[in-house]
C-alpha cells in the first residue's frame, strides 16, 4: 500500500495513519483470498470504533451517549444507535484443550527422552502414558476423544497395532483445521497489536515488546537465521512453559482463583521480505 500523506494532519495523526496503512495491507490480502468483501470488514470496522468509544466514555445517559459516540468516531448517529444496541461484546479466546496436552507433552520431563525429545507414549497405563498425560491437563474429557482430536489437528500419531501415540514435532500451529488457524492468528497478532498500542498510550512499559532489525541478508543467511530463532523459540518454550504451569498450580492453591485472573500471551515471530535498499540483481552498487 503506498503512503500518502495528507498535510493538514497533525504529525501525531499522520503516523497513526501510516502504522493503519501497515496493518490493512495483509488484512485486506487475508480477506480477499478468502472471499471476505470490504463492506463485511467495514462493519467489524464500525464495531470496533463504536467498542473503543464505549471503553474511551463509560456511564452517562443511553441518548448522551450516542452524541458523543458519534462525534468522536466520526460515524453518523443512526449507525452508532444500531450499533450500540448489537451485541459488540467480543467473543473470548476458546481454551484448546489439545493444545495444553500436547505443550505439557513437549515440556514434563516425565514425558521426555533423556535427549529432551518428547517420548513415545503407550496409550493407557502408569504414568508415563498418554491417559496419564491427558488427564493431568483436565478430567473433564476423556483422553480418547482428546487423542482424536490431537490426530484430527496434527499434534499426534496414534499406532493402534502398538497401542502407542507419538507426538508431531514442530505442530503448534494445528494443520488441516484452517478456522483454528485463523483464530490463533487473530489472538497472536490482536494481543501483540493491543500491547504495543498500550504501550504507545501509556508509558511504554506495560508490555513487553522488543524487536530486532537485521539487514542485507542473503536467501541463505535467511534460512541460517530461521534455525537459529527456531532453537530460540525451543529453548524459551522449554523454559517458561514449567513454570507457568507452576504459577498456575501455585495460584490454584492460593485460592487466586476468587480474584480477576489474567491471562498472558508470549511470543517470538520473525518476517523477511526484499530489503528496499539493497540493489537489484546485478545492478551497479549505490
Amino acid at each position: 500500500m503506498p503512503d500518502t500523506v495528507d498535510t493538514s494532519l497533525p504529525p501525531d495523526q499522520q503516523a497513526v495513519l501510516d502504522a493503519v496503512n501497515a496493518l490493512l495491507a495483509p488484512l485486506a490480502r487475508l480477506a480477499l483470498a478468502r472471499g471476505v468483501q470490504f463492506g463485511t470488514v467495514e462493519e467489524r470496522l464500525k464495531i470496533a470504533f463504536v467498542q473503543a468509544a464505549r471503553e474511551a466514555y463509560p456511564g452517562g445517559l443511553p441518548h448522551r451517549q450516542v452524541s458523543r459516540f458519534s462525534t468522536a468516531t466520526g460515524i453518523n448517529r443512526r449507525e452508532v444507535t444500531r450499533l450500540v444496541h448489537a451485541n459488540l461484546e467480543q467473543a473470548r479466546p476458546r481454551r484448546s484443550l489439545a493444545g495444553e496436552v500436547y505443550a505439557h507433552w513437549l515440556t514434563d520431563p516425565l514425558y521426555r527422552e533423556v535427549s529432551g525429545e518428547p517420548r513415545i507414549l503407550p496409550r493407557q497405563g502408569p504414568r508415563p502414558s498418554f491417559d496419564t498425560l491427558a488427564r493431568e491437563v483436565t478430567t473433564d474429557v476423556h483422553p480418547r476423544s482428546l487423542l482424536a482430536e490431537m490426530q484430527r489437528l496434527g499434534y499426534a500419531v496414534a499406532d493402534e497395532e502398538a497401542d502407542t501415540v507419538a507426538p508431531v514435532r514442530d505442530a503448534l500451529v494445528p494443520k488441516g483445521d484452517l478456522p483454528r488457524a485463523l483464530r490463533i492468528l487473530g489472538a497472536n497478532v490482536g494481543g501483540h497489536f493491543r500491547g504495543a498500542v498500550e504501550n504507545v498510550l501509556g508509558d511504554g512499559h506495560r508490555h513487553f515488546e522488543q524487536a530486532i532489525v537485521a539487514t542485507g541478508l542473503s536467501e541463505e543467511s535467511i534460512q541460517a537465521a530461521r534455525q537459529l530463532i527456531a532453537a530460540q523459540w525451543r529453548l524459551a518454550f522449554d523454559t517458561l512453559v514449567p513454570a507457568l504451569e507452576r504459577l498456575i498450580e501455585s495460584d490454584d492453591k492460593a485460592g487466586a482463583a476468587a480474584a480477576p485472573l489474567q491471562r498472558l500471551l508470549i511470543g517470538l515471530y520473525s518476517f523477511h521480505q526484499p530489503d528496499a535498499e539493497s540493489p537489484a540483481p546485478g545492478g551497479d552498487p549505490p
